[in-house]
């Protein structure tokens, strides 16, 4: 299952749903999908996300299975 910190990352930038997904060019529902853990977003959505917040893609997004070996 693919896990993410979006949900904690805009918050660090003090962003809401709308905010992150303006910058981005998708809407507040695909956000709260992809915070929820109910939407894995492609690539290109990813990789735009990470931009935004100047972080890298493995910094944002991974496999719950990777999280586990790393425990």
């Amino acid at each position: 299952m693919l896990r993410n910190r979006v949900r904690e990352l805009r918050a660090k930038h003090h962003w809401t749903q709308s905010d992150l997904a303006e910058r981005i060019g998708a809407t507040r529902q695909t956000i709260g999908m992809i915070e929820k853990g109910d939407y894995a977003p492609s690539v290109t959505l990813a990789l735009k996300i990470a931009h935004v917040f100047s972080v890298s893609l493995e910094e944002v997004f991974w496999l719950e299975s990777e999280a586990k070996l790393n425990d």
